[in-house]
């Protein structure tokens, strides 16, 4: 299998992407920054779908594709909270919860020498909400304010957000003891 194959490619160019996502909220191009995120979604479902029908999975891309939507979340929640749209507390939820999950992945490969990266439902759903919050905020910026106040879509991803860092950690402490 080639490792710069169709999804890769998607992934590698959803990567390029970010920079220039985060330029357009910089200068308050709040239209193209949507534009650019709902294409940077659109390439998060292509390259998984792709990869899954032509069987062309490669251990880089289950490295990138998680790496690319970590990379565009967070870089998207510490922006979003410079401005006033998400809460900081949110923000630092979501990136301590990475921290944690990375770091103990990595302790626990070093321990135990298995490095499972398997994403839980939970993880993916923490990861959709947080996902959905943005673009919701994106189009509410966009339209005016014509969207109602995410407040209950903030919650939803903060719940989400936490449950899916302690179900890691379970998860691992489990498997230690186990």
């Amino acid at each position: 299998m080639g490792v710069l194959n169709i999804p890769n490619t998607l992934t590698l160019l959803r990567i390029v992407a970010i920079p220039f996502f985060a330029s357009t909220l910089i200068y308050h191009r709040y239209d193209i920054a949507l534009l650019v995120f709902i294409l940077a979604s659109v390439t998060d479902a292509l390259d998984g779908l792709i990869a899954r029908v032509t069987k062309k999975q490669t251990k880089l891309g289950q490295f990138l594709d998680p790496m690319a939507d970590k990379i565009l979340i967070i870089t998207s929640f510490i922006l979003f909270s410079i401005y006033g749209w998400v809460p900081t507390w949110l923000t630092i939820s979501i990136i301590s919860r990475d921290l944690i999950v990375v770091v103990g992945w990595m302790l626990f490969y070093l321990i135990h020498g298995v490095m499972f990266t398997r994403p839980s439902v939970l993880g993916k759903s923490a990861i959709a909400a947080q996902m959905v919050l943005l673009a919701y905020i994106l189009l509410r910026i966009n339209f005016h304010g014509l969207l109602p106040d995410p407040a209950i879509l903030v919650w939803v991803t903060t719940i989400l957000t936490v449950a899916s860092g302690l179900h890691y950690i379970l998860k691992g402490l489990v498997y230690t003891n186990g």
